[in-house]
């Protein structure tokens, strides 16, 4: 280390600067240099430190020293225009090397401006010009704002006991104005404008009342920073001091013996103890302390104390801020879903949607889904899988039968047995405020004079809500926001629409018997294995006696009975390898006769002969799809029209908009209409024992009729759905995947569709698609075309009979008029 002392550097000397001279320049980062100031400088940089060395070089040792604009512009980089031109010219007092470092003390001498630069390597020099002193111009508003500053040092100073004693005397001495304004300016963090604009004043007025302005800032926060530290300081003891005080009451009590670990003062302070150390938001907090103080305040034996200490107890074991970390990893939660279940593709991935939302942004508010669709088909199991794809906690909640709203929300403390609702009580089991909690069944829900629980989810559910829910028993704000909300139902129907509004709708349709027999291998059969005690060497199912279980031994869109028929037969195998046997069972259709039975249903197949008059059509049920036939006879010598079969209102008057069609436009279709209006006619739909409503039975009405009157067959391979119109056109209906996975069950091959329902044929599993062949038609006429079987009298039909002309007469077949999609 090398120490040059140039000069004494603590005296301020004056030297004659002439107005105009060469000098090299610094750049300073970060800091404004003012005359009458003795600073200290670290330079580095190869142009600063070769800037300094020219400046030592001289008799004067004087150097230029100028801040850049920005902060990020260096030494090194500094260009012309990167700098301010006005600056301070200062004395070198002191030199020091230290590790390549340059340790200098400077002294400021005078202001300058930069009148031409002359070179920036290797390292900047200027022709600058002094400037000259600062101009008085009103001396008593000078005085005034000289006194004020004085004043406000004072303060500043009392607020900081570390400063110096010699930089306090130095402060409170100093008479100019000037000198004391740039060496405020200098100890203070201003920012480099508001110091270069001092550093730039030209009158002692401007100068003053810059330094008036910022001094009067830095009081303003000193103070502030003093208030906070005292408030604190304050808190702290005051606690401390209560901590004393309670112990010292407890050693009392227990000397006098009024207190001990089983009275009411114990229970408060352990109440007290965990309320303090609880992390609750504010305003519960304040509500919590009122309330302990209350209790504090009562006797054990009062009735209000045990309510108030259960209420502080749910207070104190919510999770207020209390969140489990999310594992949103996509690839993850694909891989899981595709684990639990098998296909459903369509519903995963508006799934995995809705994750990928809230990857993307964490703060949004988490989603809520309806997953909609007939029992057994693993609503409830989903929810699961989403649960532990999230790394999140799982609360399932049935709400079928509920008719309470108060289970919901909470009863009021004032009754006796009062507890909060079930959502808060969920949260309180699961520990976190971010699970997901299922709403099992939330189309079985009730009400009855006790109130609406469908009312009570409006709030429950509405993210613009829930973020503020109130339970009647804690009546404090609970943020429901975060929790992803999973709603199940079989049917929409009896969900009220504003609560169906608030939630995303998720259909899941029935399986298909390929989709039935693939998830009993992947799933049923294992887990029934295991949970009957035996190995796959021990028990087994053909695919044949799994296609049997699923047709003949269960009717269900889901999958609920055919696992529970697997179960009965595993256990039976389970008793005789009990019993010793050592053989593997392999279970054939001949072997579930055997153990089950006989089938127990006799699903509806598709007729390989039907004379006149009856059609074959396809509904929808809650247990998923079904066929149906219905059939017509004349009634000569009747009248009118005769309907059998428990039909509802809106099937009865399909019926007769298809007999009223008929008779209109009887010559179209080759009909007599005296023979409609001298017969009568009934119309049958078995089974008679179900009831049955709905329009789609419409075009299948229609057919019968028209076979009837006709005498021509509808085809035994064709079933059909949609709604008519009087005058003739095919309306588009719902729950398609579910009627045409029944039609092909029952060994249907033909499909006759509503061209509106175009779309819908893609949700139908491809390889049932394959091997059907589906028309679509927009005219009871083009329906008519497409089942009934060929007039023998007529002239021989060709497929172009059978393909809609589209408005320019043109056949349609490439408009999706019709599709004979028999995919490969």
């Amino acid at each position: 280390m090398a120490d040059e002392t140039l000069e004494n550097p603590t005296m301020v000397t004056e030297v004659d600067i002439p107005q105009m001279l060469e000098v090299a320049v610094l750049p300073l980062q970060n800091t404004t240099l003012f005359p009458f100031t003795v600073v200290p400088l670290a330079v580095g940089r190869d142009r600063s430190t070769k800037a300094v060395e020219s400046a030592l070089s001289t008799e004067e040792k004087l150097l230029g020293c100028i801040t850049t604009k920005t902060e990020n512009v260096t030494g090194d980089d500094a260009k012309y225009e990167d700098l301010y031109a006005t600056g301070t010219i200062v004395s070198v007092k002191r030199m020091m090397r230290n590790d390549g470092l340059m340790q200098l003390i400077v002294q400021g001498l005078e202001r300058f401006r930069v009148v031409e630069w002359i070179h920036d390597q290797p390292y900047l020099k200027a022709k600058i010009e002094k400037l000259p002193e600062l101009v008085r111009v009103d001396e008593e508003e000078i005085e005034a704002l000289k006194r004020n500053i004085h004043a406000m040092v004072q303060q500043a100073l009392a607020l900081l006991p570390q400063v110096p004693p010699e930089i306090r005397m130095a402060v409170m001495t100093q008479q100019d104005p000037v000198q004391l304004s740039y060496f405020l300016a200098s100890v203070l963090e201003l920012g480099n404008d508001t110091e270069q604009r001092m550093l730039e004043a030209d009158t002692v007025d401007t100068l003053l009342a810059m330094t008036h302005g910022a001094l009067a800032r830095e009081l303003e926060i000193m103070q502030i920073r003093s208030k906070i530290a005292t408030e604190a300081q304050t808190e702290m003891d005051k606690s401390q001091r209560d901590y004393i005080l309670r112990q010292q009451l407890r050693a009392i009590q227990k000397e006098l013996g009024e207190g001990g670990e089983s009275g009411e003062k114990a229970e408060a302070e352990q109440l007290r103890e965990r309320l303090e150390t609880a992390d609750l938001p504010d305003d519960v907090r304040k509500e919590a302390e009122r309330e302990l103080k209350r209790m504090e305040a009562l006797p054990q034996s009062a009735p209000d104390f045990h309510v108030i200490r259960t209420y502080l107890e749910y207070v104190l074991e919510l999770p207020w801020r209390k969140a489990s970390e999310e594992r949103l990893d996509l690839n993850e939660a694909r891989k899981i879903l595709d684990e639990d279940h098998y296909g459903l593709e369509d519903v995963k991935e508006r799934i995995l949607e809705s994750l990928a939302v809230v990857k993307l942004r964490p703060d949004s508010k988490s989603p809520i889904m309806l997953f909609v669709g007939p029992p057994g088909v693993g609503k409830t199991s989903l929810g699961r899988s989403i649960a532990r794809s999230l790394g999140r906690e799982f609360e399932r909640m049935s709400l079928g039968g509920m008719r309470d709203e108060a289970e919901l929300r909470g009863h009021r403390r004032t009754y006796i047995g009062a507890m909060p609702g079930r959502i808060i009580q969920a949260l309180r089991r699961v520990g976190v405020n971010n699970p997901v909690m299922m709403l099992d069944e939330i189309d079985k829900l009730g009400n009855d004079y006790r109130g609406d629980p469908a009312s009570a989810l409006l709030e429950i559910l509405d993210p613009a809500q829930n973020n503020t829910f109130r339970d009647n028993y804690l009546d404090l704000p609970f943020d429901l926001s975060k929790v992803f909300f999973i709603a199940t139902a079989n049917s929409l129907g009896p969900i009220p629409m504003p609560l169906r509004d608030r939630m995303e709708i998720i259909s899941i349709a029935g399986y298909s018997d390929r989709e039935k027999l693939n998830i009993a291998k992947q799933y049923l059969i294992p887990r029934q294995i295991t949970e009957n005690g035996l190995s796959p060497e021990q028990f087994s199912i053909t695919d044949a006696a799994i296609n049997l279980l699923s047709t003949r031994y269960t009717r269900e869109a889901g999958v609920r009975q055919l696992e529970r028929t697997v179960g009965n037969l595993a256990r039976k195998i389970a008793l005789k390898v009990a019993e010793g046997s050592t053989e593997k069972f392999v279970i054939d259709v001949d072997d579930v006769v055997e153990h089950l039975g006989p089938p127990r249903f006799h699903p509806e197949e598709a007729r390989t002969e039907m004379p006149a008059g009856v059609a074959t059509g396809m509904a929808w049920t809650e247990m998923g799809g079904e066929i149906l036939f219905i059939e017509a006879t004349l009634l000569p010598g009747g009248s009118g029209l005769t309907l059998t079969g428990q039909l509802g209102d809106v099937m009865k008057e399909s019926a007769q908009a298809a007999r009223s069609y008929l008779w209109s436009h009887a010559d179209d279709f080759g009909i007599d209409a005296d023979e409609i209006k001298k017969n009568g006619v009934h119309l049958h739909v078995p089974a008679g024992a179900i009831p049955k409503d709905g329009p789609s039975a419409g075009v299948t009405m229609a057919s019968a009729l028209a076979s009837l009157y006709s005498g021509r067959k509808v085809r035994s391979d064709t079933a059909m759905t949609g709604e008519i119109t009087l005058s003739g056109l095919v309306f588009p209906v719902g729950g398609i995947k579910e009627k045409v996975l029944a039609a092909h069950r029952a060994g249907i091959r033909r499909i006759v569709l509503p061209a509106q329902n175009e779309f819908d044929v893609t949700e139908i599993p491809k390889d049932v698609r394959s091997e059907l062949e589906i028309i679509t038609a927009r005219r009871v006429s083009d329906v008519l075309s497409a089942v009934l079987e060929p007039d023998p009298t007529a002239k021989p039909v060709t497929q172009t009979d059978f393909i809609l002309p589209n408005r320019d007469g043109n056949n349609a077949e490439s408009d999706g008029e019709r599709l004979i999609a028999k995919e490969k």
